[in-house]
């Protein structure tokens, strides 16, 4: 059967939790910016009932939003599962992006009848101690992930080992795709002065930079106590943290309580991060703990800014080196905070020019990523049928 003519789309549910910011969803959404929409008809499962950042464009790009409520419920959520793909289907592909859930996805997807199933990891394994009833959990979704799944995709090498164990790494079934990015905003024209005027920031500030979700992987505390470091070291370093997350809350009350709160901007999620980087941050501080294949790192080359970050993300994201600087979080803020000044006081190795053209010639750009990814579609269901 030769897909290429097929008279029909090809249908297809992608499952996230909700389309609010965050690197997923980003990616998710300028994949159906790029894709050929008159061939593949895309679906979005979420579990949210609550309007999320990206629905409005989600719907103008005539995609449909089917909220499936209760996953801490399994027996509920199957119900409501079922009762969607029959009323909305039927489907040709499930590709499930919420990480070791996607096992009771691929479970589920395989009773209703869907022929090809994608599991989509994008993490590395948690970096903690892990309960009894967690380490279960893990292995039912792992033994799910390897029985119902008819593919297996990772933005990275860490990112297959983190979801699918050291034998995914070996299966048949396992495709490794970056996480690839639109480069365009980088390209747009920003004025700093307006830019750091809107943020209160000296226009004379050195300003250090992290994005990303307040939660354990991210590390927050360290970017923290390293800042703590900088302060006493340099009058004129300012810090600008993009985000939302559970423990903002808290991170915010301990900057206040170090006297630290004025040099600090906690700016909440934003969608406009391109244009934060390019007028308002000096360098990236990403000490995170675990990663598969960190976006925010790569929008950070694309911008031109040096980067500062842990050992344990992907050597994958290293596409402009000379700007990329990596730590061992075993060693102490102090050293970390000597890394981001001999940063911040010497001239960029590389040119913002330079640094966007390689990025938007990389194998992280949007436009080779959609083609790939629509190539995977149309052979993983060749071979299914």
């Amino acid at each position: 059967m030769n897909l290429l003519h097929l008279s029909s789309p090809v249908r297809i549910l992608q499952v996230v939790g909700g389309m609010n910011l965050g690197g997923v969803e980003t990616w998710l959404l300028q994949v159906l910016r790029n894709i050929d929409r008159e061939r593949f008809q895309i679906d979005l499962l979420v579990h949210t009932e609550e309007e999320c950042v990206y629905d409005e464009e989600v719907r103008a790009l005539g995609c449909r939003i089917l909220p499936c409520l209760h996953p801490r419920q399994p027996w509920t959520y199957a119900r409501n599962f079922h009762r969607l793909v029959r009323e909305c289907g039927p489907y040709d592909i499930i590709h499930s992006h919420v990480f070791r859930f996607s096992g009771f996805i691929m479970r589920l997807a395989a009773a209703a009848g869907i022929p090809v199933r994608i599991a989509h990891s994008r993490s590395s394994a948690e970096n903690r101690n892990l309960t009894i009833w967690r380490q279960g959990y893990n292995f039912l979704m792992s033994s799910w992930l390897a029985g119902y799944s008819t593919h297996l995709l990772a933005v990275s090498r860490d990112a297959a080992l983190g979801l699918y164990g050291p034998g995914g790494l070996n299966d048949s079934k396992l495709f490794l795709a970056p996480s690839a990015i639109d480069f365009t905003p980088f390209q747009e024209n920003c004025s700093s002065g307006e830019i750091r005027d809107g943020l209160s920031l000296p226009l004379d500030a050195k300003v250090v930079g992290h994005v990303g979700r307040f939660t354990e992987a991210k590390n927050h505390d360290f970017v923290i106590e390293v800042a703590r470091i900088l302060c006493q070291r340099r009058p004129n370093l300012q810090f600008v943290l993009v985000g939302e997350g559970p423990s903002r809350t808290v991170c915010m009350e301990r900057v206040e309580k170090m006297g630290l709160a004025p040099r600090f901007k906690f700016t909440g999620a934003r969608r406009d991060v391109p244009r934060l980087m390019k007028g308002a941050m000096d360098l990236l501080l990403f000490p995170s703990k675990w990663e598969g294949l960190p976006r925010v790192v790569l929008e950070a080359q694309a911008a031109g800014l040096p980067c500062v970050i842990s050992d344990v993300i992907s050597e994958e994201v290293e596409v402009v080196q000379p700007l990329v600087r990596r730590l061992s979080l075993k060693q102490p803020p102090a050293d970390w905070a000597e890394a981001v000044l001999a940063a911040l006081d010497n001239p960029p190795p590389v040119s913002p020019h330079d640094a966007f053209a390689a990025m938007q010639g990389s194998r992280f750009s949007m436009a080779g990523n959609v083609k790939l990814l629509e190539s995977l579609y149309l052979q993983a269901l060749t071979e299914r049928r």
